[in-house]
């Protein structure tokens, strides 16, 4: 892949921001039309399983199949740290109580040990999280929800193409989402993905789909906007001063964020459930169709850096056996972050 850019995933292309600017320039398909059927359908399919269903971010599609699994007050749903909080939320929106797990040090993915001291008569979830693209130790994992009866739920936000002893991640729990939010795997700005193979499940998060609301024509437009925005601005020929310039702007810039001031602090929106467009849809599918090349670049680069730090002495990520990341993001431990930090400036 010849462009890479900060902050779009490293996938979006300038044909995907005409796709974009055609949706803006003509908006009877802005909003709904043929292409979220033909992104879910396709999205499925690359996971390997029957049923997709996009809405407008990933929380939203696990706080729906939590909802469909009857998952509600008095139930416990174990969740990994590291995490954001908006998987926390989606758990607690529920009337749901997340209970926390720590991550093993090698492969920054749960500690099951650690999950297993955790569970409770009231535990009736085990989310995986893939943290960065590094796939869980699914053997032993799914050992452990057959144990305890749990429901497997995947966190795959990080994990789009990612496998696990030839099935991509995503194929093995009960149920998984993904993330397709600016920084992610893939890029429609903002927007999500539930999938299953369960027919029964998939019957009932779609009701749960079909109550949701479409994202105003207002909101739709945005995203493409800011899709267009950064693929200009953060080239990596003025990535460093524009990038600084947003910083400096903070709140204040114009452009939608993927996370409001109400879930930072852990209050439920007014406006919570959403479905996605069908111009963010078109997009995502036009990166979708080009995953395969996404993740041999991923995983290009992350041999050489595994092979840089190794010669120097210093530890890389552990994926167990059988597996292949699709990494998200390289992770390193640093003894001082400020100085690490103040290094690549």
């Amino acid at each position: 892949m010849r462009r890479h850019i900060a902050l779009l995933g490293g996938t979006t292309t300038a044909a995907d921001c005409l796709v974009a600017f055609r949706h803006l320039v003509d908006s009877r398909r802005l909003t709904r039309g043929p292409a979220i059927d033909a992104y879910e359908r396709e999205f499925a399919r690359r996971v390997g399983v029957r049923y997709g269903f996009s809405f407008s971010s990933g929380r939203i599609g696990l706080y729906g199949v939590l909802r469909a699994l009857g998952i509600g007050p008095g139930d416990e749903v174990l969740l990994q740290v590291p995490t954001h909080i908006v998987v926390a939320n989606a758990i607690r929106f529920t009337g749901a109580r997340p209970v926390y797990v720590d991550c093993r040090l090698d492969s920054y993915n749960i500690d099951l040990q650690d999950a297993e001291r955790k569970i409770t008569p009231h535990t009736r979830v085990l989310l995986l999280q893939h943290t960065f693209g590094i796939p869980v130790d699914l053997d032993a994992a799914l050992a452990l929800a057959r144990r305890y009866k749990l429901e497997v739920i995947e966190d795959c936000v990080h994990a789009l193409g990612a496998m696990y002893r030839g099935k991509p991640v995503g194929s093995f729990g009960r149920a998984a989402f993904f993330s397709t939010e600016e920084t992610k795997t893939i890029s429609s700005t903002m927007g999500g993905m539930l999938v299953t193979d369960d027919p029964d499940l998939a019957s009932r998060v779609g009701a749960f789909q079909a109550a949701c609301p479409w994202p105003p024509p207002s909101l739709t437009r945005r995203y493409l906007l800011k899709l267009i925005l950064y693929y200009v601005l953060l080239h990596p020929s003025v990535h460093g001063p524009m990038r600084a310039l947003y910083e400096r702007l903070g709140e204040r810039h114009p452009l939608p964020r993927p996370l409001g001031q109400e879930e930072h602090q852990g209050v439920r929106p007014a406006v919570y459930e959403q479905r996605l467009s069908n111009a963010q849809a078109a997009v995502a599918l036009r990166q979708l169709r080009r995953l395969d090349r996404n993740v041999a670049h991923r995983s290009t680069v992350t041999g050489v850096i595994d092979r840089w730090l190794t010669a120097r002495g210093y530890a890389t990520p552990v994926a167990p056996a059988g597996s292949a990341p699709a990494m998200v993001r390289y992770p390193l431990w640093v003894e001082d972050r400020a100085a690490a930090v103040a290094a690549t400036r």
